[in-house]
């Protein structure tokens, strides 16, 4: 059986004593049924691997022993995928959380001019996010940035390289086929594509675009397929 795995925002240095929070401590005690003595495993999401003892049980106020820290280094490309919010927050959850399991560094929702939906709950989806990581047993959060509107982020972004995946008819050169850096932005634009605006704007500032493949794909299959092309290059 696998060591169980949770994530907290501030643990503290080795050898200290912790309190849980009251939900890993519910979900240790009352779902797990952890007793003294048993290990898990926790992560802050920064890289940070601990291992700790539960020393107390409480189903609200759990207390553990940090007796390790390994460092996990972060994947060595950076992929920062800007996605326009969707119609339905389920399929942009389903996004988020696939984003997270493939190793993605950073995702920022984006406004366009074809965004329908703009309700953003910063606190449901960066639960997701953390779901996600600790389901896929990996210890870095992506940052998950609040939205802004894509002129903005046009205008702001200073990656070393910067990609945008469209669905016009213009010349693209296929992902696969691109040399890649280490710190990759690529826009995925909503349902109904971006504004010809929107693409020459995206031109004008150097950014370069892809094509994911042969076939149309959803706005949320797009960023999976990015990242993933991204990720395994």
């Amino acid at each position: 059986m696998s060591v169980p795995f949770f994530y907290e925002t501030e643990i503290p240095q080795l050898h200290s004593h912790f309190t849980l929070s009251e939900e890993t401590s519910k979900h240790c005690i009352q779902v797990l049924r952890m007793k003294v003595g048993e290990y898990l495993q926790l992560t802050n999401g920064l890289g940070i691997l601990y291992k700790a003892t539960i020393v107390s049980e409480d189903k609200k106020k759990t207390i553990v022993l940090i007796e390790e820290a390994k460092t996990i280094t972060a994947h060595s490309k950076k992929i920062i995928i800007a996605i326009s919010l969707l119609k339905t927050n389920n399929r942009f959850e389903w996004f988020l959380e696939k984003a997270t399991e493939i190793g993605v560094a950073e995702i920022q929702p984006i406004i366009t001019a074809r965004t329908e939906h703009h309700r953003f709950r910063h606190d449901r989806m960066n639960a997701i996010l953390i779901a996600a990581m600790l389901q896929s047993q990996q210890a870095w959060l992506p940052v998950l940035q609040e939205p802004v509107s894509y002129a903005d982020l046009i205008r702001k972004s200073a990656h070393a390289q910067k990609l945008i995946a469209h669905c016009e008819e213009d010349s693209k050169q296929f992902i696969k086929d691109l040399p890649l850096s280490n710190d990759t932005q690529i826009l995925i634009g909503p349902e109904g594509d971006f504004s010809k605006e929107e693409i020459k704007l995206a031109l004008d500032n150097h950014y370069l675009p892809v094509s994911l493949g042969d076939t149309r794909l959803r706005a949320e299959t797009a960023g999976i397929v990015a990242a993933t092309l991204l990720a395994n290059r």
